[in-house]
C-alpha cells in the first residue's frame, strides 16, 4: 500500500448568486462544457476531459454574495481572488469577452492585458500571452 500523501487541484470555486448563469458565462467565454450539479452549484470544464480529468471551475450559490469594487477601495467589498485568461489576440478576446456578457473595467493598468467584469462583478484578465498559447506545453486548451 502507498502511503504518499497525494494532493491535486480539483477546482476554482466562485462565488456567486446564480451559479448556473454564471456558468453559462465562463463556458461561453472558454468554449467548456457546462455541467450543472444541483441548484447551488454548477461546473464547466475543458471539453472533451469528462469533468474531474482536468481542474474545473465551480460555481457556488451563496445569498449573501456581494461583487468586489476593482479597482480597491478602502471599507469596499475586496476581491479574494480573480482568474487570468491567456489569450493569443487580446482585442479579439475583449470583444469576445463582451459579447458573452462581460464588461471593460473601467480602470485599466497595462497595454498587455484587459480587466473584465463577469456578469456577476468578478474581475478577470485577459492576458496577450500568445506564445504560450501556442506552447506544446499549455494544458488547457
Amino acid at each position: 500500500m502507498n502511503d504518499e500523501l497525494k494532493i491535486k487541484m480539483y477546482s476554482f470555486t466562485v462565488d456567486c448568486k446564480d451559479p448556473h448563469e454564471l456558468a453559462k458565462f465562463y463556458a461561453a467565454l472558454l468554449k467548456w462544457e457546462v455541467m450543472s450539479i444541483d441548484e447551488d452549484w454548477a461546473c464547466i470544464y475543458a471539453p472533451g476531459t469528462n469533468q474531474g480529468a482536468y481542474p474545473s471551475v465551480l460555481f457556488q450559490r451563496n445569498p449573501e454574495y456581494i461583487p468586489p469594487v476593482w479597482p480597491e477601495e478602502h471599507e469596499a467589498q475586496q476581491q479574494m481572488a480573480h482568474l487570468d485568461f491567456a489569450v493569443n489576440d487580446l482585442e479579439k478576446a475583449v470583444q469576445y469577452a463582451i459579447d458573452c456578457g462581460a464588461s471593460i473595467a473601467d480602470k485599466q493598468f497595462s497595454n498587455d492585458w484587459r480587466v473584465m467584469i463577469d456578469p456577476a462583478g468578478h474581475p478577470f484578465c485577459l492576458c496577450q500571452m500568445k506564445s504560450i498559447i501556442e506552447s506544446a506545453h499549455f494544458g488547457l486548451l
